[in-house]
């Protein structure tokens, strides 16, 4: 498609600036446009393709920029298996234990993809879809419909989700609408590294976390059930902690828990990274009531990333803000079923500064 941008005056600190151009086709010849979105202070880019963030640029406190996610530098890296860099996931995020769940006295059995569970929407999940992008006057608003019986859920859905800048601050929202009840949760998964992509870990980041109690978790990373306090325990992130010597040290397969936030569906503060060599500051807050705190555990350094990149373990971060794992399966979890009267509508907002020493 022709290059577009959106209406106004370059020297406008408060505009974002919207392009895009052809990243690639799929195999069956399907174009995949990328946006690049560019603000006073952050450059996104981001896919038709699974929605998927594939940069973010934001300068240091000298005013040096760096690429801060984890990616690939052409589609076949994000059409191969990956571990979801920068996606959009859905219909549900995280895990379902055994595949299974039962809606209104009916069983659903989901696709196994993740030990004897199903992770992140199943075989073809929201990350593996072609959306219809429409630009907007600050970002780009991504739609597509997730027939009913799609990968074993319920229900036809139709999805939004919509990325927009604002000077320092990324906005992501989500919304959904449903032909029938069905579990719906929704978020995305990229990858950071505040020192930049491909710099080799995270253990230099301090992380804090606004929560005061967390999910423990049984060998296949299904929630047990339990909702236990952070106090006293290697999950008490109120304060930061120096993530190098916490893995070191106390958790030495590092995170990949949820966080159990404020209930109250308002826009919360929930979580900070700070990266004091570069002075690069990440502040998240949600209507989500979760967040997922993962280290990258997973990686091994065999994905060629951008630039030729190695991405070892523990060399990004994760902050997915979403419903509770296996929510579908727990009642005494916040509810993650969408009813066809119901509209479903979370946003995130991740504040991108720099700490002057």
């Amino acid at each position: 498609p022709p290059t577009t941008r959106a209406p106004g005056r370059q020297s406008d600190p408060a505009m974002t600036r919207v392009s895009n151009d052809t990243f690639g086709s799929l195999p069956d010849g399907s174009p995949v446009v990328r946006f690049t979105l560019r603000s006073s202070s952050i450059t996104l880019r981001v896919l038709s393709f699974g929605a998927i963030v594939t940069s973010l640029e934001t300068e240091d406190r000298d005013g040096r920029a760096a690429d801060l996610v984890l990616g690939f530098d052409t589609l076949e890296g994000y059409i191969n298996k990956h571990p979801y860099f920068g996606a959009a996931i859905g219909r549900v995020a995280n895990r379902i234990a055994q595949g299974k769940f039962s809606v209104d006295g009916k069983d659903y059995q989901l696709a196994i993809n993740n030990g004897p569970n199903s992770l992140h929407g199943g075989l073809k999940g929201f990350d593996k879809v072609v959306w219809t992008p429409e630009i907007l006057p600050n970002g780009v608003r991504f739609s597509m419909t997730s027939v009913d019986g799609d990968e074993g859920y319920p229900g036809e859905l139709k999805v939004w989700v919509t990325y927009e800048l604002n000077g320092e601050e990324l906005s992501i929202n989500y919304r959904a609408k449903t032909s029938k009840t069905t579990p719906v949760n929704l978020t995305n998964h990229s990858y950071f590294n505040l020192a930049g992509h491909g710099n080799p870990t995270i253990y230099d980041h301090e992380v804090s976390i606004e929560a005061e109690n967390y999910l423990p978790v049984d060998k296949t990373s299904i929630p047990t059930g339990e909702i236990a306090t952070v106090v006293n325990t290697y999950f008490d992130l109120r304060n930061p902690v120096v993530l190098g010597n916490h893995i070191e040290n106390k958790l030495t397969e590092g995170f990949d828990h949820n966080f159990c936030l404020s209930l109250s569906k308002q826009r919360s503060p929930c979580a900070r990274v700070y990266h004091r060599p570069s002075g690069r500051l990440l502040e998240i807050e949600t209507t989500q009531p979760g967040i997922q705190f993962y280290t990258a555990n997973f990686l091994d350094g065999s994905l060629k990333g951008k630039g030729g990149a190695i991405y070892p373990k523990h060399s990004a971060f994760c902050l997915e803000t979403q419903n509770w794992p296996d929510a579908v399966n727990k009642m005494e979890f916040p509810d993650v079923l969408l009813r066809p009267s119901e509209e479903y509508n979370h946003t995130t907002w991740f504040k991108f500064s720099v700490v002057k020493q």
